[in-house]
C-alpha cells in the first residue's frame, strides 16, 4: 500500500479520490451531507489565500482504497488542522486508515500543528466504524451537534411586522456589506464550540468577497435578513446553500442579534428562505447544537428531524 498525494491537476484522479470518499461515507452515514464533486473540484483547484488543504489516497496496485483530506488554517488557529479520513469498506481493519491518519499528524506536525480535529458523524439506525476509529486514535470529543434534515415544504412563518425582509442572491450588495459583515463576525464569536479551545474567525470585506466568489462557483448562495423597520438596523440573517444542480440545500448560519430576539425572526428567516426555492429542491440539511434550546426548538417545529450524531473530536499530535 502506498500513500499518495492527490495531483489537483489530473481531472481522473480528482474523479477518482472523489468517488471513494463518497462511497466510504456513505458506507456508514446514508444522510452524509457531502461536498458535491463541483464543490470538490472548485477547493481542489483554486486554492484559498485563508486555508491550505492537502488531499492524500491510499493506494493498492491501481486501486484507491482510502482518501484523506488535511486543511491547515493560515489566519487565526495556527496550531490546529482539521482532517478527515475514509476507507471503503471491504479494506477497513487492515491498516490503511491508521496510515492515512499517520500521513495527516506528519504534515500537520511538520507545519507546526500540535493537534487535528476532525467531525465524526453517527447514523442514528446505522453501525459505523467513524467514532471508535477516532478514539482508537486519541481522539477526544470536545463538541457535538445534531445533523437534523427537513423535506420541504416547510410551514411557514411570518416576519414581525415591525421588521422588513432584505434578501439576496450570491455577492452581498455594497448597501448590506456593513451590518452583513458585523452580523457574520458576531456569529462567529457567538457559534458554539464546546470546550474546543479556537480563536473566532474574523472576515473583513476581502475575506467575505473572496468566500462569495468561491462558493459561487459551485453553490446558489441565498441570504434572507431582517431589518428593522423604524431605524433600519439589521438584526439577524440566515445562509443558505444549494448545491448546482442537487435537490437538497445546505442551511448554514442562521443569526439574530441579541437585541431582536423574541420577534421570531430566526424561523421567519430560514422559512423565507426556503419559500424561494425552486420545486426540484426537497430536503434542507442543518446543524444545531442541542443545548442551543432556542435554535433546537425553532428548527424541530419547522419540521426539521434529527438523523446524526456529529462529534467535534480533537487529538494532540505534539
Amino acid at each position: 500500500m502506498d500513500i499518495q498525494e492527490l495531483d489537483t491537476t489530473d481531472p481522473a484522479a480528482l474523479r477518482a479520490w472523489h468517488e471513494v470518499m463518497e462511497q466510504a461515507v456513505r458506507a456508514d452515514r446514508p444522510h452524509a451531507l457531502l461536498a458535491t464533486y463541483e464543490a470538490f473540484e472548485v477547493t481542489a483547484t483554486a486554492p484559498s489565500t485563508y486555508y491550505s488543504r492537502t488531499w492524500l489516497q491510499a493506494v493498492e496496485g491501481a486501486e484507491v482504497v482510502g482518501v484523506a483530506e488535511l486543511e491547515l488554517p493560515l489566519q487565526e488557529n495556527l496550531d490546529v488542522g482539521w482532517c478527515e479520513v475514509s476507507v471503503l469498506p471491504q479494506h477497513r481493519r487492515r491498516g490503511v486508515g491508521r496510515a492515512l491518519w499517520d500521513a495527516v499528524a506528519e504534515r500537520g506536525h511538520a507545519d507546526g500543528r500540535t493537534r487535528l480535529g476532525g467531525e465524526v458523524s453517527v447514523d442514528l439506525a446505522v453501525a459505523g466504524a467513524g467514532y471508535a476509529f477516532a478514539t482508537a486514535l486519541g481522539a477526544v470529543e470536545k463538541h457535538h451537534e445534531d445533523h437534523l434534515l427537513a423535506d420541504l415544504p416547510v410551514t411557514s412563518t411570518a416576519i414581525d411586522p415591525a421588521y422588513e425582509l432584505v434578501a439576496w442572491q450570491g455577492r452581498c450588495p455594497d448597501e448590506h456589506r456593513a451590518a452583513y459583515l458585523a452580523m457574520r463576525n458576531q456569529m462567529n464569536a457567538d457559534v458554539p464550540t464546546g470546550e474546543l479551545d479556537l480563536e473566532a474567525e474574523v472576515l473583513d470585506d476581502a475575506r467575505l468577497a473572496s468566500s462569495e466568489e468561491r462558493l459561487m462557483k459551485a453553490y446558489d448562495v441565498r441570504v434572507a435578513a431582517a431589518r428593522r423597520r423604524s431605524d433600519g438596523v439589521f438584526g439577524g440573517y440566515s445562509l443558505l446553500f444549494v448545491p448546482h444542480g442537487a435537490d437538497y440545500g445546505w442551511q448554514d448560519d442562521t443569526l439574530v442579534m441579541p437585541e431582536h430576539r423574541g420577534h421570531r425572526l430566526g424561523a421567519a428567516l430560514k422559512s423565507a428562505n426556503y419559500a424561494g426555492l425552486p420545486a426540484t429542491i426537497t430536503s434542507v440539511h442543518t446543524w444545531t447544537d442541542p443545548q442551543n434550546t432556542a435554535m433546537h426548538h425553532t428548527n424541530t417545529a419547522l419540521g426539521f428531524r434529527v438523523v446524526e450524531h456529529m462529534y467535534e473530536v480533537e487529538a494532540v499530535i505534539a
